[in-house]
């Protein structure tokens, strides 16, 4: 039997990733796994494949501005994922527009893509720090982007929650500290400066790892768009990308996708 109850609404605001791996494509497929209505906010033009990215097209504010409100106004979200903003003017005219969102708000500071390519104007980091990072619910960098951010270098567990105590120094309610990067478990810490949730998963062989970060930011996105607690958004996320990187396929010639469409049941 059919039911005409409409899925929770997330929308994320990134960039198109045109070889289908990470950014808006990764953010609609998760949500779609997970059982979410996706929408999207396209705030740049990536030409991109298993190898890098070629080539990146950032979309005026005005454009930014009316995908927002044409969505939010009309149909509304209950959970907001961004990504890739690239630039000082994108980061402000999105914080501007998530200052009164009514929905919680992931934020993946993306910086450099799997590859190495720089998605995140160097100017642009202070912006990120002062207009978006105090309205976020939860972020979500990865070791890079903590270093970025807080100038914090992380090489063990130690270093995640001194990084994690400077990140919250900015504002956001919850960091996730994913510490990927770092060699033996893959180890996160999830914090709000006064619970500490440390997220272990076994390092799993597999070279075909690109978009996880979106994944997981937009995983979490949807739990909380199902009304789950953030801690337990954080863990379901972390299974569920666990899942997509063990499954994760070759494809073209360099660094291939993780698997988005497993058989995970709507919460």
């Amino acid at each position: 039997m059919t039911s005409h109850v409409p899925p929770p609404r997330v929308l994320t605001i990134a960039g198109s990733d045109s070889g289908g791996g990470a950014g808006i494509q990764a953010d609609l497929k998760t949500m779609l796994a997970l059982g979410a209505h996706g929408m999207s906010v396209v705030t740049a033009v990536t030409a991109q494949n298993s190898l890098g990215v070629q080539g990146a097209w950032e979309l005026p504010a005005e454009a930014v501005r009316a995908q927002y409100r044409s969505v939010v106004d009309d149909i509304g979200v209950q959970a907001v994922k961004t990504g890739m903003l690239a630039s000082p003017a994108l980061v402000e005219t999105v914080a501007a527009l998530l200052a009164d969102a009514p929905a919680p708000l992931v934020v993946d500071p993306v910086s450099v893509s799997k590859h190495g390519d720089v998605l995140l104007a160097a100017e642009a980091v202070d912006t990120v720090r002062t207009a978006l990072l105090p309205l976020a619910t939860v972020i979500t960098p990865n070791l890079d982007e903590v270093a970025q951010l807080t100038g914090v270098p992380v090489s063990d567990e130690k270093g995640q929650r001194a990084a994690a105590e400077r990140l919250l120094a900015y504002g956001p309610r919850w960091v996730l500290v994913k510490g990927g990067h770092l060699p033996g478990e893959a180890v996160d810490l999830l914090t709000d400066g006064t619970e500490e949730h440390w997220l272990r998963a076994p390092r799993l062989d597999n070279r075909h790892t690109h978009g996880t970060g979106c994944t997981l930011a937009s995983a979490i996105a949807v739990g909380l768009a199902q009304g789950q607690p953030v801690p337990e958004a954080v863990r379901r996320a972390k299974e569920y990308v666990t899942g997509a990187i063990a499954a994760g396929f070759a494809l073209g010639a360099g660094i291939g996708p993780v698997r988005h469409g497993l058989c995970v049941p709507v919460v």
